[in-house]
Parts: C-alpha cells; sequence; structure tokens
C-alpha cells in the first residue's frame, strides 16, 4: 500500500528535491558549493520577504531558536515569552536556561494572544529585552496576528520581536521587514519540503547590532559567527552539504509557483480540509485555525490507537497525534508544504474509510463532497478574478 505522509513535519519531499539530494557529494569550501550557498541566501531573503541575512544553520528548528536567545540575551535579561502550546513553552524553557529571567504568559491552547494583553505585559514589564511569540503553533494549529502583535511591540517597548516561524514560513503570509520583525525562525522539514536538519534564522539589523555587540558563551549555534561567514556566503563550520544543496531545489520551486501563490494555496488547502472535517461531524480544535495544520477532536466514542492503527495500516495515511494533555483526544492533518488539491481529497477519504471501519455513524462520501465543493468553489473565484 502507498504510504502517505500528513504530518506537520516532516512533510512530503518532492521528487527532484531528493534526487539533488542524491547528487555526488561537493565540498563546501569549493567555489560549486559556494555558489549554491550564495544562491539559497538570496532566495531565503525572497521567502522571508527581507533585505537582511537568513543564516542556514545545521540544526533542527529548536536548533535555531536556541540560537536566537543565546546571541540576543545575556543571564539576568527580562524575556517575555507566549506559552499558547507546546512550541511556545519552548521559548520559555530555552529563557530560563540562558537568562533565567522569563516572563510566561500561558494562553488557553487552540486559542491566540490578543493584542490588549500584550499591551498589558508590555506595560508591566518596561524593561523587557525580548519578546517571543509563535506564529503558527504547530501543537494546537492555531494562528496567531504577527503583524498586529509586532507593531504593538516597537510602538510600546524597545524590545526584540523574536518569531517562531517554524510551521508558518511558506504557509501564512510574512514580511519580515514591513512587520518590524527582529528574528524569525524555520525548519527545512515544514513549509521547505526538505527532510529535517536545518535552520533558517533572518536576522534584522536592529538584532544584527546586539549580537555583535553581546559577548555571551557560545560555539556551535553562535548567530555572531553565522553572520560573519554569511557575508562570505560561507558557513563557520562544516554545514550539511546535501540538505543545502535540496534547499537550493525546493527554494526555487516556491520562487517558480510565486511566494503569493504558495500562500494562496495554503490557505485554500486548510479551508478545504477543514470543511471536510466538518461535514463529517467532527470539531475543531482552534478558534484561530492554521494554514499550516487543521486539529480535529477524536469523535466521541472512538478509540485514539484503534483509530491512527486503522488509518495507517488500512489506509497507508500517517498524521500527528495530540500532545500532552490532548493526546489521544485531537489528531492534526497537515497541508504544509507540497500538497495540492487531490492530497486533501485523498486524506478525507482516508479519514472517512477509516470511521465506517470503525463504525462512527456518518453518510460516505459526505466529507469528500464537501472537500471537492469547497476546492471548486475556490478555484471558480479565483478563475472569475482573472
Amino acid at each position: 500500500m502507498k504510504k502517505r505522509l500528513f504530518t506537520p513535519g516532516p512533510t512530503p519531499v518532492p521528487e527532484n528535491v531528493m534526487l539533488r539530494m542524491a547528487e555526488p557529494i561537493i565540498h563546501h569550501r569549493n567555489p560549486e558549493f559556494m555558489e549554491i550557498l550564495a544562491r539559497v541566501h538570496n532566495d531565503l531573503k525572497y521567502l522571508f520577504q527581507t533585505a537582511q541575512p537568513v543564516v542556514v544553520l545545521s540544526a533542527s528548528g529548536t536548533g535555531g531558536m536556541e540560537a536566537a536567545i543565546s546571541s540576543c540575551f545575556r543571564q539576568g535579561d527580562k524575556v517575555i515569552t507566549v506559552n499558547a502550546g507546546k512550541f511556545g513553552e519552548r521559548w520559555g524553557k530555552l529563557v530560563n536556561t540562558f537568562t533565567g529571567n522569563c516572563v510566561e504568559e500561558t494562553v488557553e491552547w487552540g486559542t491566540a494572544l490578543q493584542p490588549e494583553r500584550l499591551v498589558e505585559l508590555l506595560k508591566e514589564h518596561p524593561d523587557a529585552k525580548g519578546v517571543c511569540m509563535t506564529h503558527s503553533e504547530t501543537s494546537t494549529g492555531t494562528a496567531t496576528d504577527i503583524q498586529t502583535l509586532s507593531a504593538l511591540v516597537r510602538e510600546h517597548s524597545d524590545a526584540l520581536v523574536l518569531v517562531d516561524g517554524i510551521t508558518a514560513i511558506g504557509a501564512h503570509e510574512f514580511h519580515f521587514d514591513d512587520w518590524g520583525v527582529d528574528i524569525c525562525i524555520t525548519g527545512s522539514q515544514k513549509g521547505l519540503m526538505m527532510p529535517p536538519g536545518l535552520a533558517l534564522v533572518a536576522i534584522s539589523e536592529r538584532a544584527c547590532n546586539v549580537i555583535n555587540t553581546l559577548d555571551t558563551p557560545q560555539f556551535y549555534l553562535s548567530l555572531k559567527k553565522a553572520l560573519a561567514s554569511h557575508a562570505k556566503d560561507d558557513t563557520p563550520f562544516t554545514p550539511a552539504i546535501s540538505l543545502i544543496i535540496g534547499l537550493d531545489e525546493a527554494l526555487q520551486m516556491i520562487r517558480k509557483e510565486g511566494l503569493d501563490n504558495v500562500w494562496n494555496r495554503h490557505e485554500k488547502l486548510a479551508a478545504a480540509c477543514r470543511q471536510g472535517c466538518q461535514a463529517l461531524g467532527m470539531k475543531l480544535f482552534s478558534s484561530s485555525p492554521s494554514f499550516a495544520v487543521t486539529p480535529v477532536w477524536l469523535p466521541e466514542g472512538l478509540d485514539w490507537e484503534r483509530f491512527n492503527t486503522t488509518l495507517k495500516i488500512h489506509n497507508g495515511i500517517t498524521v500527528a497525534a495530540g500532545q500532552d494533555d490532548y493526546k489521544g483526544k485531537i489528531f492534526r492533518i497537515s497541508h504544509l508544504g507540497y500538497y495540492d488539491e487531490l492530497d486533501m481529497l485523498t486524506v478525507i477519504a482516508g479519514i472517512e474509510r477509516t470511521l465506517y471501519e470503525l463504525n462512527y455513524d456518518f453518510e460516505p462520501g459526505t466529507g469528500v463532497a464537501a472537500v471537492q465543493k469547497a476546492l471548486l468553489e475556490k478555484g471558480s473565484e479565483v478563475l472569475s478574478e482573472h
């Protein structure tokens, strides 16, 4: 049976990207590789919509987050973090590790931080050196209005704005420069359609000045070293050569499709997926849904292990489980990266087949029909605009 991956990282890798990575290895200190890296650096600026440097680290997205915190702040610096899920929680753990002075704002899972609350936090903590937020919280499928919140930080504070964009970049509209973000991180295994192993970190001029001024205890995950090498289209240490070559191919795919089209595709697929799930009587988890992943409450009376096993073994489809308190209660469907309209029909069809096998009460074909209708109607809107 064909295996189909619908998890929000790793996400499916296009065949042409895999073939590029399978080419004979080259040396990273010669013109052939440096030409590739220079093109990657340039295309990453397009992806993040910035004129500022975007450095490539051979690490996971968490490595990029650690590099940002350890490079931008010193011991004792106060940093506000927003914990609205598993990965917002990670910001707090990193701040506590490297500065020991974290102001953690906990938000109910499935909801986003409200602007007025951020203003209150900034007024309560005028000495905050940074504010850490998550654009698309992977654990809850919840999107945050980074444009508005970043503007509020800039208006009420001198704090740096740090954004976890790990499942947002490539899925949600994002303008690093125009929105006044100082640090944004993504990972290769998300919207970039790559295997895990690379962290991409965009760094504002303001953040560069802080990083180059601070003398914090670091070595491998030093953004100061990464920036110095980036200026020469180089890396401070041996990079993940094959992954960077694959990234070159993936970024060219994104350029060819056009970033606006990539964002619109994710929004369209997300809406169709949600409508398919709701047509089957399943409830959505998030009140501010992400375009990267859709979390859904498991229907009452169904056992997660049986549902997941049937979906995976009998239908070849892998989705992501819920995390922490929501393990066994929700599941998450990815539409992040290398997905198209027929993929949404496929995953909802697989869920229907699974529900049918588990004797869930519904009308077969209802979910698939809802997805098809949503996609066709959205397609008609696009055609009429042209």
